[in-house]
């Protein structure tokens, strides 16, 4: 069984292609996160989250389509993991996802996804473990849409979730993707979550075996004793903070430190020790937000407050420091199709 992500790249390369009529934006993708369809199909392959998540941005960035992660998710099928298979033999939806969110982590440790259930309805939750993914908000489109997807493959059922909520803001597509999608999406809310209706939670499995299931949740098990815990980065740590306190504020250095149960100097020094310093980071998670923001249809003065700057020009200095546009004409670039 291969790589999750690999298998979730190659999936989303697919419909890029079916899409767009040739492998051409597909392989470009690639090649500037110097991969290829080869390396991903290659058994044992593995890829980087951040790889992953890219991937997606770039292909969304060069269609000038804010919408193509929505698009891709919703048409999501197969894949040939051991998640997937879990699913495939269980008795109901609700099955599926319990057995699966089991080993979900295993297979991919930057998310965790669960099944809380209420006397009305049913969420499945979308956890980012490494927080550094939160700033991919196209990516997380993808994700949870595609959970929407393997959903309705394994029931055989195109049934549709109460709604879908996600963390980002998203401002001018918001309505675009709940037209999309054809139920409510939320966005700026607390999670990244689908409500289900209970009735869908007993949706049958047509491929139901009791047999096979039972079989791959022993090889998950075993597989989960032998795969040692994994824990997020520093740099994703920081991110995650940085993250849960916009809009309207950055965290400060020794602030930071605090929360992460460090000195300043301790902070400083395990940060130089991964050739790192904290100026950086923000910079990059303001940086990648900002051009997140600008092509969802936020104004300036918007942005600058989201990002914490004193004002517009400060903003736009530092803008212009990132990309060499001003924010305007970054804008004008990157107008959605």
């Amino acid at each position: 069984m291969n790589n999750i992500r690999a298998q979730r790249m190659l999936q989303f390369l697919q419909y890029v292609d079916s899409e767009t009529g040739s492998c051409a934006t597909g392989d470009e993708a690639l090649k500037d996160l110097n991969l290829s369809r080869g390396a991903l199909e290659a058994p044992g392959c593995d890829v980087d989250p951040e790889q992953e998540a890219r991937l997606v941005d770039a292909v969304c960035d060069v269609l000038r389509d804010n919408l193509f992660a929505t698009s891709a998710g919703l048409a999501f099928r197969d894949t040939f993991t051991l998640t997937a298979y879990i699913a495939k033999y269980s008795q109901t939806l609700r099955d599926a996802i319990e057995n699966s969110s089991r080993f979900f982590s295993v297979l991919d440790p930057s998310f965790a996804i669960g099944l809380q259930i209420s006397s009305n309805s049913a969420f499945f939750t979308l956890e980012c473990l490494d927080q550094s993914m939160g700033r991919h908000h196209r990516f997380l489109e993808y994700l949870l849409f595609a959970a929407l997807g393997r959903m309705r493959t394994v029931t055989q059922t195109d049934f549709f979730p109460l709604e879908i909520r996600f963390k980002h803001d998203a401002k001018n597509i918001a309505s675009k993707v709940t037209r999309l999608a054809g139920f409510p999406v939320v966005f700026g809310a607390e999670n990244y979550e689908m409500i289900l209706s209970r009735s869908a939670l007993e949706l049958l499995v047509p491929t139901y075996d009791p047999n096979l299931r039972e079989h791959l949740k022993e090889y998950g098990e075993r597989l989960k004793q032998e795969t040692s815990v994994s824990t997020p980065g520093l740099r994703g740590r920081i991110e995650g903070i940085l993250s849960d306190n916009l809009p309207g504020r950055i965290v400060p250095a020794e602030e930071m430190a605090a929360n992460l149960g460090m000195s300043r100097r301790t902070f400083a020094r395990r940060l130089k020790e991964k050739d790192l310093s904290f100026r950086e980071i923000v910079d990059d998670l303001r940086s990648d937000l900002a051009r997140t923001y600008l092509k969802d249809g936020f104004s300036i003065a918007e942005i600058s407050f989201y990002l914490d700057y004193g004002d517009q020009a400060a903003f736009s200095t530092a803008f212009k420091r990132w990309t060499g546009l001003s924010p305007s004409d970054y804008r004008a670039r990157n107008l959605s199709g």
